[in-house]
C-alpha cells in the first residue's frame, strides 16, 4: 500500500513538473527583448533602432555599423567596442525602471552630428 502511494506521489509530482517547465520557459523568453541598432543608417551619423520603446527589464542591442567610420553605441551606462564598418557586437543591458534612457556614439563630434537619440523604457 505504501509503495502504491509514494508512486502516485512521484507520478503526480512528475506530472506536475512537465506542465511548469514550458510555461516558466515561455515567461522568461516574453521577458527577453532584443533590438537591432544600425550604425551609420539612413547616414553616417544617425542611428536605426528597430524598437524605441522597450518594457524594464533585460534588453539586448544588436549593434551593427553600416558606415565607413568608426562608431559605437553607449547607453544607461554601457558601451560597445568601436566598430568598424560591417562589424557588430551585441550589449546585454538591464533596465531596472521605467524612464527616458538617452544613447549616443562617443566618438568625438559623433553625437553632436546627430548620432544620438532616446529609449523609452516602460
Amino acid at each position: 500500500m505504501k509503495k502504491i502511494r509514494v508512486l502516485t506521489l512521484g507520478l503526480v509530482a512528475a506530472a506536475l513538473l512537465v506542465w511548469a517547465l514550458p510555461a516558466t520557459a515561455h515567461r522568461a523568453a516574453a521577458q527577453a527583448t532584443t533590438v537591432k541598432v544600425t550604425a551609420a543608417k539612413p547616414s553616417e551619423f544617425h542611428f536605426t533602432l528597430s524598437a524605441k520603446t522597450v518594457k524594464h527589464g533585460t534588453v539586448t542591442f544588436q549593434v551593427t555599423n553600416l558606415g565607413t567610420l568608426p562608431h559605437n553605441f553607449k547607453i544607461n551606462g554601457k558601451t560597445t567596442k568601436l566598430l568598424s564598418g560591417g562589424q557588430s557586437q551585441n550589449l546585454t543591458v538591464t533596465f531596472a525602471k521605467a524612464g527616458k534612457y538617452p544613447f549616443l556614439c562617443t566618438v568625438t563630434g559623433h553625437a553632436a552630428a546627430g548620432m544620438k537619440g532616446t529609449l523609452t523604457v516602460t
